[in-house]
Order: structure tokens, then C-alpha cells, then sequence
């Protein structure tokens, strides 16, 4: 099964909460003591059995584009992609 790493830039995240609903495997919250310079609670990945397929909904939802996912390839498969939603098209557009 294939694994994924995500990254999220705290600071751009607004709380929407629409990270968490996508994911599939529900590794995705909101920090709820923690809170970012503009006064949200961030998203925040809580993944200690490594559940994430790198499926990266929750990069294609985030309408701040601040997740970034990493697929980890199998051993011996290659380089890591990285999936963003900066790099899709405008959702507008779609």
C-alpha cells in the first residue's frame, strides 16, 4: 500500500476544516490548543500508525493551498512526488 507524508504551512491555514473531512483514513484535525499567528486553530496530521496512502484529498480540498503531500515510494520504485494544490488547476475554472 502505498504511504504519504503531509506537510501543512500552519501560518496560510485559516480552520475550515475541510482537510479533515476528506481524508479517508481520519489522520487529519484541528490543533485545538494550538493556534497560529492570525488566530486560527490549524489543521494538523496525527498519524502515529503511518495510515497515510498519500491520496492527497486533503491538498486538493484546501482552498488556502497550504498542504502539501508527499507520496513515499515503495522501496525501489523511485523518487517521492509531491502533490499540492498550488500546482492544480483554478478551482474556479473546473
Amino acid at each position: 500500500m502505498p504511504k504519504g507524508r503531509v506537510v501543512i504551512e500552519v501560518q496560510r491555514c485559516k480552520g475550515c476544516t475541510l482537510c479533515t473531512t476528506a481524508c479517508p483514513q481520519e489522520i487529519m484535525v484541528m490543533a485545538e490548543e494550538k493556534l497560529n499567528s492570525h488566530g486560527y486553530h490549524p489543521a494538523e496530521v496525527v498519524d502515529p500508525d503511518g495510515k497515510c496512502t498519500g491520496c492527497a484529498l486533503c491538498a486538493v480540498i484546501c482552498p488556502d493551498a497550504c498542504i502539501t503531500v508527499y507520496r513515499v515510494p515503495s522501496p525501489g520504485k523511485g523518487k517521492a512526488a509531491a502533490i499540492s494544490s498550488a500546482n492544480l488547476p483554478d478551482k474556479t475554472s473546473l
